[in-house]
């Protein structure tokens, strides 16, 4: 993995998933250059030095598609305003969630896209996926060419990471481009969800992901017999959860397997594997709505697929990374050798040799993830015939 902080895994890993998801190389040296002293003192420090840093290259950014648009220059335009709600949000993700500016750069970061997507014209809807007395903000992405109703993959992002962070890895395009569409959605616990609306994760992911079929099936453009469950990260969790007892999803890949989340917590308390955000303990806590640790790991404990993958009834995909340093090679195998009873299930580990091989490839996220565009293809295929 390209690390231009040694010994700084986790704004290594923030560092490399903006690299994946629309970041210029220039950029990021421009934001991370002056950081190298205060990225020596560890991940929890300076994290208002590394948002200070960050920020300030979304500005330039922000002032240069401004003048793009007084000159008509729409394109040019979209795209700087997609790197700088990019760079906002990469900025925003390590803070913690008791610092105060966070919620307005969040906010300032939700606005940058909005602007940024409106302006390119690009394929992706805001929607809204009624769920219990609220509701769960995504983005809705169609199949390209397609004349009917389409296949679908509901895409769920894991711990730390947002709907838009989804959308600018670019997987949506590439389900498009093969004529499949995506809902990409702030599950309990993640993204606007977490931030705005105060919803926090539950084990029980079945029920918010029954609420994402409920809004395709409503909107009449996506075909009932091929709709897919993909999550990364936390979400080769959230994922397979959800295909295990919503008998409506015709797929499932888990995207990092996350086979027992709750017993790593209690291996993290004995520092074992590395973090993905700075302030670690604090941001669960907040994710989960628990009040201490001691009530975390209570409630972390209901996240394991011991006795729910073999639940799984339909076509399976568990991705890992062999260095994953995150989450052990060893739950992959887990969720893999548990999942009997579906008739289609694939362990794809990715080593050194190929790339992708850290947490869910973000070292090489599209070798990675065309991957799993092409597996879920041929299967929706089948499925078609």
């Amino acid at each position: 993995m390209f690390e231009y902080f040694p010994g700084n895994y986790v704004w290594n890993l923030a560092v490399i998933g903006a690299l994946n998801s629309g970041a210029l190389i220039d950029e990021v040296d421009r934001a991370c250059r002056p950081l190298r002293e205060a990225a020596a003192r560890g991940a929890d420090a300076g994290t208002e030095e590394f948002f200070a840093s960050w920020t300030a290259v979304a500005d330039r950014l922000e002032e240069l598609a401004g003048q793009d648009q007084v000159r008509g220059w729409w394109r040019s335009a979209g795209q700087k305003l997609h790197r700088a709600a990019l760079y906002v949000q990469v900025a925003e993700r390590l803070q913690s969630r008791h610092w105060a500016p966070r919620q307005k750069a969040y906010e300032r970061a939700l606005d940058l896209f909005a602007r940024a997507t409106a302006i390119g014209r690009d394929n992706c809807t805001r929607v809204e996926i009624h769920y219990g007395d609220g509701s769960l903000p995504a983005y809705y992405v169609k199949a390209a060419g397609v004349d009917g109703p389409a296949p679908c993959i509901v895409l769920w992002n894991g711990l730390d990471s947002t709907k838009e962070m989804m959308y600018q890895s670019g997987f949506g395009h590439e389900l498009a481009a093969r004529g499949i569409s995506t809902l990409m959605v702030d599950g309990p616990g993640t993204g606007e969800a977490l931030r705005l609306r105060g919803v926090t994760a539950v084990a029980d992911t079945e029920r918010p992901a029954g609420a994402c079929v409920d809004w395709l099936l409503a909107t009449g453009e996506v075909d009932p017999a091929r709709i897919g469950v993909v999550g990364w990260s936390l979400g080769g969790y959230y994922a397979p959860r959800a295909a295990a007892f919503e008998p409506r999803f015709s797929l499932c890949v888990a995207w990092g397997a996350n086979h027992n989340w709750g017993q790593m917590q209690q291996r993290r308390l004995q520092r074992e594997g590395e973090h993905p955000v700075p302030h670690y303990w604090d941001h669960v806590m907040w994710v989960w709505g628990s009040q201490t640790i001691d009530d975390f790991i209570s409630t972390a404990q209901q996240v394991t697929l011991d006795g729910v993958v073999d639940k799984i009834t339909v076509p399976f995909l568990v991705v890992h990374g062999e260095n994953d340093r995150q989450i052990p090679l060893e739950y992959a195998h887990q969720s893999y050798d548990q999942a009997v009873n579906s008739p289609d299930r694939h362990l794809t580990v990715y080593t050194a040799r190929d790339g992708g091989n850290e947490h869910i490839g973000l070292d090489n996220l599209p070798l990675v993830s065309t991957y799993i565009a092409d597996w879920i293809s041929d299967r929706f295929t089948r499925q078609a015939a």
